[in-house]
């Protein structure tokens, strides 16, 4: 999709706050409010964007977070599938290199996190390694783009 320079100001307020006003994006862009609010519909129909709640897994008691990455002597889409169903995994990407995927796992103690990769991570057809970074803390976590 080809975006416009309204396209990316929209997507650039969105960002800043998901929650803002046709009336305020309308005022910023020049735009009446019902025309923003169309170009707001035809951006999350074509998937350019998404609004939703982001939330902060420590403040929900969620403090454990390791990337885990996976290993796969098998079809990675089948077990990246597999993986994704797991409870605590919140983010699973395809990649090269050192390993075929990773994922991003979310827990309450350390010992939930030992469950998910030793009790169901490693035990899934055609994983072959599976090593845990757990998390110190986030240092940056950013929902604005490049080029946005």
């Amino acid at each position: 999709m080809n975006l416009d320079e309204i396209d990316r100001l929209v997507l650039r307020e969105l960002q800043r706050d998901g929650r803002v006003s046709y009336t305020a994006l309308a005022e910023t862009t020049g735009l009446s409010a019902p025309a923003v609010r169309q170009r707001v519909q035809r951006l999350r129909d074509e998937g350019v964007v998404q609004i939703v709640g982001v939330t902060d897994p420590m403040a929900l008691g969620l403090p454990v977070m390791a990337l885990i990455g996976v290993r796969v002597e098998s079809d990675v889409h089948t077990v990246a599938d597999r993986i994704s169903e797991l409870s605590g995994v919140i983010y699973v990407v395809l990649t090269s290199g050192s390993f075929d995927m990773f994922v991003e796992v979310v827990c309450k103690e350390p010992a939930e996190l030992l469950a998910v990769l030793n009790d169901h991570i490693k035990r899934v057809p055609g994983v072959t390694r599976a090593e845990a970074f757990t998390y110190f803390g986030i240092h940056t976590h950013r929902f604005a783009w490049p080029g946005t």
